[in-house]
């Protein structure tokens, strides 16, 4: 099996799918329930939940519940970060960093609908 699943903590599953494929070419794979969806971009599998939405939604044995937002993410590599940046800026996509430049390249932090965040990176190419 070479799909690899991220589960994400929504606030709103519908905005999180709107987000998702219209922004990140993720396509909706499974809507079985209000509270949940299966999204896939190549062998990336994304899950989305709501808390107290049932499945990975619900709370743990001692009430506590799944939150979204956070720092852990998932990387998209992107050809031209410039040119991707500038056109989730004009659709009102929010970003929890400016670009970085580090030694392998160049990155920022997008921010899905909930926080949740998604690094898009554009490698230096030798």
């Amino acid at each position: 099996m070479d799909e690899v699943s991220v589960r994400y903590i929504v606030d709103d599953v519908d905005s999180a799918v709107e987000f998702y494929t219209t922004h990140l070419s993720f396509e909706t794979r499974m809507r079985p329930a209000p509270g949940f969806a299966m999204l896939q971009r190549g062998n990336l599998r994304l899950l989305l939940n709501t808390p107290g939405g049932g499945g990975a939604g619900q709370a743990l044995p001692d009430g506590t519940r799944p939150e979204p937002g956070g720092w852990n993410r998932f990387q998209i590599g992107v050809d031209d970060l410039d040119v991707v940046v500038a056109g989730l800026r004009r659709a009102g996509a929010g970003f929890r960093s400016e670009i970085i430049t580090g030694k392998g390249g160049r990155q920022v932090l997008l921010q899905d609908p909930s926080g949740n965040l998604i690094e898009l990176f554009e490698p230096f190419h030798p």
